[in-house]
């Protein structure tokens, strides 16, 4: 009930905004001036940026959104204009710019957020009649519309400023510091800390924010933001599992790094809450100083032979520090530092350099493919709203920009979702028709009904037609663009019966285009993308693994420079540095992939036997492993039949992920096979340390696989928590 009315006060806000910016710009250019075309353009601009464009953020930002778009919608409004010269240069205009408009939504939640408001632009003034002269009073038009928006937006009753995705990676650090200093403590297994550190990892899922706050753009910061809530889930992930178990009793460089976590993970947070610095440089102070201690930590357990579980909790132990490193210097990098990368994985970080066209460029070219969820709806959306512009200008329909308009705020990525939304629109708009029509044949010609009704009802239109869904939005939409165009011209009930047809034929094509084009959506392309994402990853594990016990690839390793840990390449990067062909392309499956399940989380009827979330992080795993194992030039002296070991459970894991690609009815069950105790005893000691790290990624990762398969029969639906992916918690206890 609170949320309901939250909700209700919060979309009454912003209604209040759009209605007063609409009527602070369309009355007195109406009424006024006697500049009807600007007239338009001021009552359009408002309900574009603020109603058909779910800006994100609170008022101020949605404001600076409001402004940094209307130069944008000015050069489609001049492009449209232009092309308006006739019907097949502006259907050819509306396929480019649709196409681009809606393709530009994977650079960016607020580049999305604005794609739909800047197409209404470009549909507004391709239209008949062909009238350049009238330019001027259409930028015009924009401009006042536009700033009395943003006017409106950020004084006018402004929301609260939703917390950033940094604040909440900043709170989970202070929890992970809290839980290292607690198994420092030698506290004893706390269930408790481990649910809290499981359910605040759950608080940086992407899906827990609303689509505006998730870093998803193409640029540094918000790939260092959302590398750093990664970083910062696995972190959580593995001090729950340490804070589960028993500590080892006399494990002191174990204690010793955990410091380090700890003092590591404060100082990120408190850096992430102070947010940008001005000057450029390292953000956070006290260099390398966590690498050193893991460089020491390494130095430490490779002198003398430990216990199995010690080996394994170590290993655990040094993850999680990996897992810090990687969170502060994601978050240096996403606070405008310049972090040079002493010791870390440079491919792990490739972002860190780019420039933001190449950034862009990156992204644009990764997701043009047809497997590509971003690809696909803006191909849709291109081709549907072309189509409606032949159909609307070949017909010759009154006011058929409506059209267009239909099938843009009409279609769905499933055609199920999209015939839903059009039922539900069409009867929407049949009773605002009817409603329309017994408005004009009871107000007539009367101006100053129509001008005294517009205001309230926009408000209400604007107010419940968000909440209550496509019916009462159409039906009430038609209601406020009957009030409106009545003031502009003379009408009749022949009003209504045209946004009656243009409506309904929108919907046709807009369903027709939902039926021909990919009309699964997402539920179809999900499988394709966590296939390919599987399939790529398998090869890697197998290179990984060769890496670590044969150096193959690996040039550098052991101690950097200030005697900093140094993570050997391995088969994760080219000779020139650059990442290998194995890596970009498991990295490219992981984001087409990521925005496949973005959406699928948006659509309706989702899969609850598979928990996609399980493979998106068995990519990941995957790629950490490739980046951190490789620490060595491979381990002269190592057994035989050690190397066969790892060989074989590598294949063994490999060969899963390769079966799990294909999703058999009854998923994936991998156990890969424990280093034999007595091949271990003929083991150097510190050789023993790495492949225990080895053994703990293999297990890992097959853990991976099974939280992300069916449930075999009688069990509960796998749900993928912290306790379902943690490795070796047995050997810990």
């Amino acid at each position: 009930m609170a949320e309901g009315l939250s909700a209700m006060a919060r979309t009454g806000r912003h209604a209040a905004h759009v209605t007063a910016a609409t009527a602070a710009g369309f009355y007195p250019a109406l009424h006024l001036l006697d500049r009807p075309v600007a007239g338009i353009y001021a009552l359009f601009t408002p309900i574009a940026f603020g109603i058909l464009s779910p800006l994100p953020g609170a008022g101020r930002e949605r404001a600076a959104t409001v402004l940094r778009a209307v130069p944008a919608a000015a050069v489609l409004v001049v492009l449209g204009t232009v092309l308006a010269v006739g019907t097949w240069p502006a259907v050819a205009g509306m396929l480019a710019v649709g196409f681009a408009l809606a393709f530009g939504s994977a650079c960016g939640p607020r580049i999305a957020g604005a794609a739909p408001g800047l197409q209404l632009f470009y549909i507004l003034a391709c239209f008949p009649p062909y009238e350049p002269g009238t330019l001027p009073q259409r930028l015009v038009g924009l401009a006042v519309g536009g700033a009395f928006l943003a006017l409106a937006e950020a004084v006018l009753f402004p929301d609260a400023p939703e917390p950033p995705y940094r604040t909440r990676i900043a709170d989970a650090l202070d929890l992970a510091a809290r839980a290292a200093s607690g198994v420092v403590r030698g506290e004893g297994p706390d269930p408790g800390t481990a649910a809290r550190l499981g359910a605040a990892g759950r608080e940086l899922r992407l899906s827990r924010l609303p689509a505006g706050a998730r870093p998803t753009g193409a640029g540094r910061t918000d790939r260092a933001l959302a590398q750093a809530g990664a970083a910062t889930r696995r972190l959580l992930d593995q001090l729950a599992l340490l804070a589960g178990h028993a500590p080892a009793p006399g494990d002191t460089a174990s204690a010793e790094l955990l410091r380090g976590i700890a003092a590591s993970c404060a100082e990120t947070a408190a850096a992430l809450r102070r947010g940008r610095r001005r000057r450029a440089g390292r953000v956070l102070a006290g260099p390398q100083l966590l690498e050193e201690l893991v460089a020491d930590f390494l130095k430490s357990r490779a002198g003398a032979p430990a216990p199995r579980g010690v080996l394994v909790r170590r290993s655990t132990v040094l993850t999680a520090a990996v897992s810090a490193v990687t969170v502060r210097t994601a978050a240096s990098l996403a606070l405008g530092g310049r972090e040079r990368l002493y010791g870390l994985p440079r491919e792990q970080f490739w972002y860190a350099a780019e420039g933001p066209a190449r950034l862009t460029a990156v992204r644009i070219r990764g997701n043009l493919t047809r497997r590509s969820v971003v690809f696909q709806n803006a191909l849709r959306t291109a081709l549907g709203l072309a189509l409606a512009r032949l159909v609307a200008g070949s017909l010759d329909l009154s006011h058929g920009f409506w059209v267009l308009l239909a099938v843009l705020t009409l279609g769905r990525t499933t055609a199920g979702a999209t015939w839903s939304a059009v039922r539900a629109a069409a009867a929407g708009t049949l009773a605002g028709a009817f409603a329309a029509g017994l408005l004009i044949v009871g107000a007539g010609g009367s101006s100053a009904v129509y001008a005294a009704l517009l205001v309230p009802m926009m408000l209400v239109a604007f107010t419940l037609g968000p909440l209550g869904g496509p019916a009462w939005g159409q039906g009430l939409f038609t209601l406020v663009v009957a009030t409106a165009f009545a003031q502009i011209a003379p009408v009749t009930w022949r009003l209504a019966e045209a946004r009656l047809v243009d409506v309904l034929t929108g919907s046709a094509i807009g369903l027709l285009c939902g039926l021909l084009a990919w009309p699964a959506g997402a539920r179809a392309e999900i499988r394709y993308a966590m296939s390919g994402l599987l399939r790529a990853a398998a090869p890697l594990v197998r290179a990984t693994a060769t890496a670590v016990t044969e150096g193959a690839g690996s040039g550098k390793g052991g101690a950097g420079e200030n005697g900093t840990v140094r993570s050997g390449a391995g088969r994760s990067t080219a000779a020139d540095g650059s990442p290998s062909p194995g890596v970009r392309l498991t990295l490219h499956r992981l984001r087409i992939a990521e925005a496949a399940y973005a959406q699928y989380r948006t659509e309706p009827a989702p899969d609850a036997a598979r928990d996609w979330l399980a493979v998106l992080d068995h990519g990941s795993r995957t790629l950490v492993g490739a980046y951190w194992l490789p620490r060595t030039d491979g381990m002269p002296g190592l057994p035989p039949e050690v190397r066969r070991w790892a060989r074989e459970a590598a294949e063994e894991v490999a060969a899963a992920t390769v079966r799990a690609a294909g999703f058999p009815p009854d998923g994936v069950r991998v156990r890969p096979a424990p280093l034999p105790p007595e091949v271990a005893e003929r083991v150097p000691a510190p050789l023993l340390a790495p492949l225990t790290d080895v053994e703990v990624w293999l297990r890992a990762l097959a853990r991976d696989l099974e939280a992300g398969s069916p449930p075999e029969p009688g069990d509960q639906p796998a749900r993928y928590t912290t306790a379902s992916h943690s490795s070796a918690s047995a050997d810990l206890a």
